[in-house]
């Protein structure tokens, strides 16, 4: 079962959680951004959202249109 994370009102299925340092030429370096984007490709995720010491790899559940009906 996959986890849900909703961050300002918008839902995410969460594909996979990466520790920042794993993006990092050397463990006190700032992460490789490209490194991230390539990897959030490559998973398949649409949006990725980050804490302090994880990146968070995710997909967003799309809002559903409903019609009221009387």
């Amino acid at each position: 079962m996959k986890r849900i994370h909703k961050h300002n009102d918008i839902a995410y299925t969460v594909l996979r959680e990466k520790a920042v340092f794993a993006f990092s030429k050397k463990f006190e370096d700032e992460p490789d951004l490209t490194l991230v984007h390539d990897y959030m490709k490559w998973l398949g995720a649409d949006h990725v959202l980050r804490n302090q010491t994880h990146f968070i790899f995710c997909e967003t559940i799309p809002d559903v249109d409903f019609e009221m009906i009387e």
